[in-house]
């Protein structure tokens, strides 16, 4: 069983983790706004390395599936009688 402290240590720790994260997340959403704004889906696809744009979406797929179970969570804890 864990410590008080031990507990609390992890919080600090999962706090840290949470905004490093949101900032890299924030950044890559800035590199990707500036590819869409700038260049079209077919043009992206057309000069783009495959590997490059597969490796892509597999990331922002598993980033969308794990936000959504966060929001889930969140929404849960936020209207817990509903």
């Amino acid at each position: 069983m864990q410590s008080e402290s031990q507990k609390q240590i992890n919080v600090v720790r999962l706090k840290a983790d949470i905004a490093a994260a949101s900032v890299e997340i924030l950044s890559a959403h800035c590199a990707v706004d500036r590819v869409r704004l700038n260049y079209s889906p077919k043009d992206v696809v057309s000069h783009s390395d495959r590997k490059t744009l597969k490796r892509s979406i597999t990331s922002a797929e598993a980033l969308c599936r794990f936000f959504t179970q966060i929001a889930r969570h969140l929404e849960l804890q936020e209207n817990p009688g509903e």
